[in-house]
């Protein structure tokens, strides 16, 4: 094997899993040990109506391709075989995905030239603030960029082949890199970004998205039981 191909496998085949471990440890020891962190530093007094617009688009597009990521994905091709096809499937991601993704990146295009642009805001961003929101633009800006690739394999065999990828990792089975052999530099590039993500999960303001579904766990809670000192 040569070095190109022990690059391919340390970025697919290894990385995924050191990202992994520190998107889910890492949010842990946060939660634990910095509690006074944990949340979004919203910056909604220093200028509302440009937030309200971005942050509304943003997080629209962006819940709709988590979702549609997470089940696309880890979704075996025998679950959804009897009802639609992988090239129907993939037609079906690539319209739905192409509007939620161009959404997201309209609403954070919004909130990255707000950041930038206002010296208040600026001045009272971390370098972290920053870093985070220019590197989920460059990989929304490289998901657009997928789509016309995609439309070079309507048969969804590529398709096929990204989930096969992404159910070896979180299954712990041999060969995940060998899924991604032959895929465009784009591709590979948009999937090395995204597991980037999860490795700074724990270290921005991302970790917010967490309380996300700790409010709907919370909504589902039993009733208290209150009774009077009488009994």
């Amino acid at each position: 094997m040569d070095i190109s191909g022990y690059t391919h496998q340390l970025l697919f085949g290894f990385y995924p899993y050191v990202c992994l471990a520190v998107f889910l440890l890492g949010s842990w020891l946060r939660f634990d040990r910095e509690q006074y962190t944990w949340k979004s530093d919203s910056s909604q007094l220093l200028r509302r109506g440009q937030l309200r617009l971005g942050s509304n688009l943003f997080h629209v597009g962006v819940l709709f391709l988590l979702f549609g990521h997470f089940f696309g994905m880890l979704t075996p091709h025998w679950v959804y075989a009897p009802f639609i096809t992988a090239g129907q499937k993939q037609v079906l991601a690539m319209a739905s995905g192409g509007v939620a993704g161009a959404l997201a990146f309209a609403g954070l295009t919004v909130l990255l030239h707000r950041r930038l642009a206002d010296p208040r805001i600026r001045a009272t961003s971390r370098p972290t603030d920053i870093a985070i929101v220019v590197i989920l633009w460059v990989q929304l800006a490289l998901g657009l960029a997928t789509i016309p690739l995609s439309a070079q394999h309507l048969d969804g065999s590529m398709m096929l082949r990204f989930a096969e990828w992404a159910q070896h990792i979180v299954t712990f089975r041999g060969g995940a890199a060998d899924m991604l052999a032959g895929a465009s530099w784009v591709f590979k590039v948009h999937i090395f970004l995204g597991l980037t993500v999860f490795l700074l999960f724990p270290f921005t303001r991302l970790v917010h998205v967490w309380s996300g579904f700790g409010v709907v766990a919370y909504l589902r809670r039993p009733y208290q039981l209150v009774r009077s000192r009488g009994n």
